[in-house]
C-alpha cells in the first residue's frame, strides 16, 4: 500500500495531543531499539532490518504520511512467524533469548505499520519495554542506565499523552477550545518539563526499594546472558597461540581492589591455572579435580600447593575480584591462594592449586580471597637440593618428541652450572633478551611450533616464551610447569582499583624448588608501554563509574545488603559518638563558665548584680524593640501628620473609634465610618464624629495635608463630646 499525505487541519489542542502522541509512542520504540541495538547483542541482518523500519516510520511521521498494512496481510505474516520462530529456535539461533529477540522485533516491524486502534499503540509501548528488557539480560554496562532513563522519560509522556486522549475519547462534555494558538506548544512544553522530574522521583523511590528489599540469591533470566570468547583462552587446555589472539584485545575483563591499596603498590600476576602435560602444540591437565564444598562461615579453604610446608605466609593480602561476563569458570588469584568466598556452591581445586566454578548456574563474578604473596630470595633458592616428591618428578617432567636441537639448547646455554636456580635464571634472561616480543601470528600453523620459535622465527608471544623455558628446564631434569592468567594491569586512583584487560592476558614458568614449592619466572621480554593521554584519564573515571554499577547494581545481592547495613550501623555508631563527645565538651565548657560566674559574683556581688540588671533591661529593650519602634514612629507621624497624611490620619481615626468603644459606642468591621458615624444616637457627638470622619477620608484617600493638621484639633473636639455625655 503506497503512502499518501495527510491533509493537516487546524492546530488545536485535540489535533495536537493526537500528534504529540504518536511522536511520544515513536520515540519510546526508538529508545527501546537503540537500547537493544547498543548491548551489540543482535546480529547484523536483525540490527540492519529493524533499524530500517524504524527509520522509515520516523520519515513518515516527520513527511506527516502515513503506511497502514491491511490487516489481513498482517494475520498472514503473524501465522508464517510463528511456524520461523519454531525454526529459528531449533536451527538459526539455537537459543531460547535469540529468536525471542527476533520475534519481539518482527511484532515490532509489523506493529509499526499497521497501528489503527489503541491496543496496537498499547502493544508497541509493551513491545517497546520487551526490547529494554531483552538489553538489561544482554548487557551489564553502566551505559543501560543513562539509556533507561532516556526510555522512562519518553515513556512518562507517552502514558500521559495516553491517557490525556483516552479521557478526551470517553468525556461526554467537550472543553471549549483555547484561541491562543501557542497552547499546544504550552502543553508541549509542560510535557517536556515534568517528565524530567516524574523519572527523577521514580529513580530516587526505586533506589530505596531496591537497597532495602530483602534480596535472594537467584539468577532470574541472567542464564541468558551470552558468554564472552576470552573463557577459550583459560580453559584446561592453552594451545601455543591462543592467548595471543587473546592480547589483542582491550576490554577490561576484571577489577581488583586490594586492601589497604590506594596507590597501586602491587605489580602481581593473576593465576588462572597451571598445565603440566605438554604434547608439542598444546598444553592442559589431563586429571580430574575433586569437589570442594565451603564450610559453614561461606569460605572455601584452599589447600596449599607442593612443597609448601616449610613455607610461612609472611605477606598476606586480601582483595575483592570483580569478573565482566566472559562465561569461564576460572578464578583468577595471587598465589599462594590461601581462602576463596563467594556465593558459590561447589568448587574444585587442581593438584597444582588452580581453583574452578562446579556451578554450571553461576558463572564466575564476584568473589573474595586471601593469599600469600610472600616469596624466597635468591639466596634461600641456592641453597636448596634437587630432592623432588614422586608425584612432581611423575607430573612436571614428561616431555613430548622433542627436536633434538631443543636439550641441546639447553645444556649450551646453562652450561656448567650445577645449581637450579642459576639454570633456571640463565635460561630466562637468555630468552628475555635474545628473542623478541610480537603478537603477530604466524602465518600458517607450524607442525613444530616450539622448534619453529626458537630456531627460525625467533619472535612470538608469551605462550611460546614460557613454553620453551619449561620444556628446556624439564630436559635438565627440573620439574616446570606453565601457568596463564593476567599480569600485572593498570591502577584506577578513582576507585582504587586494578583493572585487567584482555590485553594483559599472560602466560609465564612455575619451578619446583624443594622445602618452598613453587616460584614464578617469566621469560617474557616488555612489551611497548602505552603512552598516557587526557582520554585516558577520562576513561579511568568512566571506568570507575562502570565498576559501581556492576558492583552495586548488577551484582548487588544479600552480602552487599549485608555490607550497608553494617557500614550504615558503623556510621550511625559513629556519628553518635561524635554527637556525645561534643555534648560532653559543651557541657564541660558550660559548667566551668558557671563556675567561673559563681566565684566572680560571690566577690563582688553589687558590682555583678548592676551589670545584671543592665543586661537584663537590654535584653528585654533588644526583644521590644520592634515595638517600641513602632510606638516611636506612630508617635512621631500623629505629631506630624502633615508629613504622612495617609498614614497620619489612619493612625488618629484609630485612636478615635477606640476612645469612642471605651464610651459605649463600637464599631463593626463591615461598617464604613461614614456608616459608623450615622449611628451615633448623641447629636453633638455625631457632629463632631461627621466632622472628623470627613477629614479623615479627605487625607486618608486624598492625600490632603490640610485635611490631616486638623484630625489633632477636631479628636480633642471629640473627646469633650464623649466627656460631656
Amino acid at each position: 500500500m503506497l503512502p499518501s499525505r495527510s491533509q493537516p487541519g487546524a492546530i488545536t489542542l485535540r489535533v495536537a495531543m493526537q500528534r504529540y502522541f504518536e511522536v511520544a509512542l515513536y520515540l519510546l520504540v526508538l529508545t527501546g531499539f537503540g537500547t537493544l541495538a547498543s548491548t551489540g547483542g543482535l546480529d547484523l541482518a536483525t540490527m540492519l532490518l529493524g533499524g530500517a523500519a524504524v527509520l522509515f516510520r520516523g520519515y513518515l511521521l516527520a513527511t506527516r504520511r502515513r503506511l497502514l498494512i491491511p490487516e489481513r496481510w498482517t494475520t498472514v505474516l503473524t501465522v508464517a512467524y510463528a511456524a520461523f520462530y519454531l525454526a529459528d529456535y531449533l536451527f538459526i539461533s539455537r537459543g531460547f533469548l535469540n529468536a525471542t529477540v527476533h520475534l519481539v522485533i518482527f511484532a515490532l516491524v509489523v506493529r509499526l505499520f499497521s497501528a489503527r486502534r489503541d491496543r496496537d499503540y498499547y502493544f508497541l509501548a509493551v513491545v517497546a519495554f520487551l526490547m529494554v528488557l531483552a538489553a538489561a539480560v544482554l548487557t551489564v554496562g553502566s551505559m543501560f542506565l543513562l539509556t533507561f532513563a532516556a526510555f522512562m522519560i519518553v515513556a512518562i509522556g507517552a502514558f500521559i499523552l495516553m491517557e490525556m486522549r483516552h479521557a478526551a475519547a470517553k468525556s461526554t462534555v467537550h472543553a471549549t477550545e483555547s484561541r491562543d494558538e501557542l497552547a499546544h506548544r504550552r502543553m508541549a512544553f509542560s510535557l517536556a518539563g515534568v517528565s524530567p522530574v516524574l523519572v527523577l522521583f521514580i529513580l530516587l523511590g526505586a533506589a530505596g526499594i531496591f537497597f532495602l528489599l530483602p534480596r535472594i540469591s537467584a539468577g532470574y533470566l541472567s542464564a541468558y546472558a551470552p558468554g564472552g570468547e576470552l573463557a577459550t583462552g583459560f580453559s584446561d587446555r592453552v594451545q601455543l597461540g591462543q592467548i595471543g589472539q587473546i592480547q589483542q584485545s582491550r576490554a577490561v575483563v576484571m577489577h581488583i581492589r586490594i586492601d589497604g591499596d590506594d596507590r597501586g603498590r602491587f605489580d602481581l600476576k593473576w593465576r588462572g591455572g597451571t598445565f603440566s602435560y605438554f604434547d608439542g602444540k598444546s598444553w592442559l591437565n589431563p586429571e580430574k579435580n575433586p569437589p570442594v564444598i565451603r564450610s559453614q562461615d561461606g569460605r572455601f579453604e584452599l589447600a596449599h600447593p607442593q612443597g609448601k610446608a616449610l613455607r610461612q605466609a609472611t605477606k598476606p593480602i586480601h582483595y575483592q575480584v570483580l569478573m565482566e561476563p566472559m562465561g569461564t569458570n576460572v578464578f583468577f588469584l595471587a598465589p599462594v591462594a590461601q581462602a576463596l568466598q563467594g556465593g558459590y556452591r561447589t568448587i574444585a581445586i587442581d593438584h597444582s592449586g588452580g581453583v574452578s566454578d562446579l556451578d554450571a548456574e553461576r558463572p564466575v563474578a564476584r568473589y573474595e580471597a586471601a593469599s600469600d604473596i610472600s616469596t624466597p630470595d635468591a639466596e634461600q633458592l641456592l641453597s636448596t637440593t634437587e630432592e623432588y616428591p614422586s608425584d612432581v618428578v611423575q607430573n612436571y617432567l614428561q616431555l613430548p618428541a622433542l627436536d633434538p636441537r631443543i636439550p641441546q639448547l639447553a645444556q649450551q646455554i646453562t652450561g656448567v652450572s650445577d645449581k637450579e636456580y642459576d639454570r633456571a635464571t640463565t635460561i630466562e634472561n637468555y630468552l628475555r633478551t635474545k628473542y623478541g616480543y610480537t603478537l603477530q601470528l604466524p602465518s600458517r600453523p607450524q607442525p613444530d611450533p616450539l622448534a619453529n620459535f626458537l630456531f627460525e622465527r625467533k619472535q612470538g608471544h608469551c605462550e611460546y616464551f614460557a613454553s620453551a623455558m619449561a620444556v628446556m628446564l624439564r630436559t635438565l631434569r627440573i620439574p616446570a610447569r606453565v601457568a596463564t592468567g593476567f599480569r600485572g594491569g593498570e591502577f584506577n586512583d578513582v576507585s582504587s582499583q586494578y583493572l585487567i584487560r584482555a590485553s594483559d592476558a599472560h602466560a609465564w614458568v612455575e619451578v619446583y624448588f624443594s622445602g618452598y614449592g613453587w616460584v614464578e619466572f617469566d621469560p617474557t621480554p616488555a612489551g611497548s608501554a602505552l603512552v598516557p593521554t587526557g582520554w585516558d584519564r577520562a576513561m579511568l573515571y568512566m571506568d570507575a563509574m562502570a565498576s559501581f554499577w556492576r558492583e552495586w547494581i548488577v551484582n548487588y545481592d544479600l552480602g552487599h545488603q549485608q555490607t550497608l547495613a553494617l557500614a550504615a550501623r558503623d556510621n550511625s555508631r559513629e556519628w553518635f559518638e561524635k554527637f556525645r563527645h561534643w555534648r560532653e565538651r559543651q557541657y564541660e565548657f558550660l559548667l566551668k563558665a558557671a563556675r567561673r560566674a559563681h566565684g566572680a559574683i560571690t566577690e563582688s556581688p553589687g558590682r555583678w548584680s548592676l551589670r545584671g540588671t543592665l543586661l537584663l533591661t537590654l535584653m528585654l529593650l533588644s526583644a521590644n524593640a520592634l515595638r517600641l519602634w513602632g510606638i516611636v514612629s506612630k508617635r512621631q507621624l500623629a505629631a506630624h501628620p502633615e508629613r504622612f497624611p495617609g498614614k497620619a490620619a489612619t493612625i488618629w481615626y484609630e485612636r478615635m473609634t477606640r476612645r469612642l468603644g471605651r464610651g459605649g459606642w463600637h464599631k463593626a468591621p463591615a461598617q464604613t465610618p461614614a456608616e459608623f458615624a450615622a449611628r451615633i444616637d448623641e447629636s453633638e457627638l455625631r457632629e463632631r464624629v461627621v466632622e472628623f470622619t470627613q477629614k479623615y477620608e479627605s487625607a486618608r484617600f486624598g492625600d490632603s495635608a490640610e485635611a490631616a493638621q486638623r484630625l489633632p484639633e477636631l479628636y480633642e473636639e471629640v473627646l469633650s463630646a464623649t466627656r460631656a455625655k
